[in-house]
């Protein structure tokens, strides 16, 4: 799959990618608990009505994981992030927000920033679904 160009390669990563970003739009729950990916709902049973977010990660074909910047003009800082939020898809291309780490004893383990990019699929072998969890200022 890696710089394949083939918008077929990418399906596999591009099909539970769209799944989420409908979870995240709907923000449903549901009963059961299956911790993949591609779970059918956010969060886990009906205790979870708060989650609005599922949070990725993506690895590159080295197995490197995908790092971006959490800043939109960041000049100072080159502060980075490797976990993302599914915003749209649309074929092999993803745009994903860039989260930030709250500091331990916060409320939510992440924070959304004003950081977006594009990414194409095809340069991705590998997906992490970390856990469900809400999401301020979405």
């Amino acid at each position: 799959m890696c710089n394949n160009n083939n918008n077929d390669a990418c399906k596999c990563l591009a099909e539970i990618l769209a799944v989420i970003n409908v979870l995240q739009q709907n923000a449903c729950t549901s009963e059961t608990c299956l911790d993949t990916c591609d779970r059918g709902f956010l969060g886990c049973g009906a205790n979870s009505l708060n989650c609005n977010t599922r949070p990725i990660m993506l690895y590159l074909c080295n197995g490197t994981p995908l790092a971006m910047p959490t800043e939109k003009d960041d000049t100072t800082t080159n502060a980075t992030s490797t976990v993302f939020r599914v915003e749209k898809v649309e074929g092999c291309c993803c745009t994903l927000r860039v989260l930030t780490a709250n500091e331990e004893g916060a409320a939510y383990p992440y924070s959304a920033t004003n950081s977006f990019f594009t990414v194409n699929l095809n340069c991705c072998c590998s997906l992490r679904c970390l856990s469900d969890t809400y999401i301020e200022c979405i």
